[in-house]
């Protein structure tokens, strides 16, 4: 089994500073949010300031609530974005559209609380080019993400080591190490979690969050290293306690 370093999303970043807390703690990523119910909301013309700001130090998200054409292309061409996030209700008919139509990486968002709704997330598979699983939001919820909840991990135990995906939903710096151990997700997203309150992002939570999450992947390959050490020295001992039978069957020979 191979660790590779967990990818870190800061997503719904605002300002100019919270940005540049992100980038100096070593996020990986960073998502702008261009959905005006949502208090994480940027306008394209701040989003063009922050892409900016990030460019070459991050790849960067634009996320987006099922979007029209019209809306894709104006923060395609604002932000310039690394990565596309539709976040909404879209179809794998329409991911497959965005793609095809903006030549961009499309990150699919979904909306987990049961094992079915992990089942239906089959249907984007070869389509999107990451799975993002997000807890699913209450009924008539007017943010589809970013609500500060988690769902049950133990539904994705396991899952990353086979099927890659970004875990998200209510990640703290706290629960952050925990929600790996469970997943073996090899990606994560968080904005909420690392919020003084809503849309607010504290530079100290960032800084913690990144460390907690890249120490944790730290710690499961270590983990790995030692059980494969302790493997190769059982089949060390073991050939060697076989090597006296060895020798007296050749003696008897």
């Amino acid at each position: 089994m191979s660790f590779a370093p967990t990818l870190v999303k800061i997503c719904g970043l605002s300002t100019p500073e919270t940005l540049e807390a992100s980038l100096a703690a070593g996020a990986d990523m960073i998502g702008l949010v261009h959905f005006p119910k949502s208090p994480r909301h940027v306008d394209l013309t701040l989003g063009a300031a922050l892409s900016r700001q990030a460019r070459g130090r991050a790849e960067r998200v634009a996320l987006l609530v099922d979007p029209d054409d019209a809306l894709v292309e104006a923060v395609l061409a604002a932000l310039d974005p690394d990565w596309l996030q539709l976040h909404g209700t879209e179809s794998p008919e329409r991911v497959a559209a965005v793609k095809a139509r903006t030549g961009r990486p499309v990150m699919k968002a979904l909306g987990i609380a049961t094992a079915d709704d992990l089942a239906r997330a089959a249907r984007y598979a070869g389509i999107a080019d990451r799975l993002l699983f997000d807890a699913k939001p209450a009924p008539g919820a007017v943010l589809p993400g970013g609500n500060g909840h988690a769902f049950d991990w133990s539904l994705l135990a396991g899952r990353g080591r086979d099927h890659p995906f970004m875990l998200s939903g209510g990640l703290t710096p706290e629960t952050v190490a925990e929600a790996l151990a469970v997943t073996a997700a090899q990606a994560v997203d968080v904005s909420s979690g690392v919020e003084a309150g809503p849309g607010r992002k504290d530079p100290d939570r960032i800084a913690a969050f990144v460390a907690a999450a890249k120490a944790a992947a730290g710690a499961a390959k270590a983990a790995a290293g030692a059980d494969k050490a302790a493997a190769g020295a059982d089949k060390a001992a073991a050939g060697a306690a076989s090597e006296p039978q060895i020798a007296r069957a050749a003696r008897r020979a």
